[in-house]
């Protein structure tokens, strides 16, 4: 026995060096590896090369003196004021219609849930062929009353509208979701005590269910500028035409010149 053990303290136990290749840190690092390879191909390097560019003023100024860009800004700021505002006021109201516990009011909130549920492109295809300027749904009834027929997806105004209304079509549905869910939270004594108290259905809105659903609504309000902003699909497919540049954004706006100069079209 020991001097150290016959006192009564006990001796710390050596330490086992293990091999750098049975590190858990080093496994981690080997199996993260091919994520954090494509994170910095496609995350770390633009970031590197745009700041690069950056640093080059004279590109700013072309870039602000362009006319086709200073319209993608103006078609941003429409095309988000717009078409987030309105997606988010009908869901508001829309939740409130889907609150009721009727049968067919399960049955209508799961056909309200199909243009979310299906792809993008099979609905972009479908309003490129109701618009189509020749035999578009749209034109036919046009023409069938007497009125000159419209090249819906060939103009600013038009075109742009297009965009905005499948955008509001394709996702009302998972933000009217969002706000049921939310309205479902409320305690039902609130609206006891507001009936109680002889308020309508105007008057619960506006001091028992918004009051309580500010705050869900800012969240899905900077949330749906984030997603919009970013919405490629709708106006990188359904814009494709004559007014393409018109009616184009920032995001699509790249694609546009880098497809023009790799592909010479």
């Amino acid at each position: 026995m020991t001097p150290a053990m016959r006192e009564g303290v006990l001796a710390a136990p050596s330490r086992v060096r293990l091999s750098p290749f049975r590190s858990r840190t080093l496994q981690g690092l080997l199996f993260t590896a091919p994520l954090l390879g494509l994170f910095a191909a496609f995350v770390i390097y633009p970031m590197v090369f745009g700041l690069w560019y950056a640093a080059d003023l004279d590109s700013y100024r072309g870039i602000f003196s362009d006319p086709v860009f200073q319209q993608t800004v103006v078609n941003t700021l429409w095309y988000v004021g717009v078409a987030v505002n309105v997606k988010l006021f009908l869901a508001l109201l829309l939740s409130g219609m889907l609150d009721y516990r009727y049968r067919v009011v399960k049955i209508l909130s799961a056909l309200f849930l199909i243009p979310w549920a299906i792809p993008a492109l099979p609905g972009i295809l479908s309003f490129r062929w109701m618009l189509n300027s020749q035999w578009g749904i749209f034109n036919h009834l046009l023409t069938k009353f007497g009125l000159p027929s419209v090249p819906w997806l060939a103009q600013h105004d038009t075109a742009f509208g297009a965009v905005m209304i499948f955008h509001i079509w394709k996702y009302l549905p998972f933000w009217t979701i969002i706000f049921l869910a939310g309205r479902r939270a409320i305690p039902n004594e609130l609206y006891e005590a507001a009936a109680i108290d002889g308020a309508g259905v105007l008057q619960n809105f506006m001091y028992v269910t918004f009051p309580l659903l500010r705050s869900l609504y800012l969240i899905c309000t900077l949330l749906s500028m984030v997603f919009t902003l970013g919405d490629f699909t709708a106006m990188g497919r359904l814009e494709w035409g004559l007014a393409t540049f018109a009616v184009a954004m920032p995001v699509t706006l790249v694609f546009i010149f880098v497809l023009m100069r790799w592909v010479k079209i």
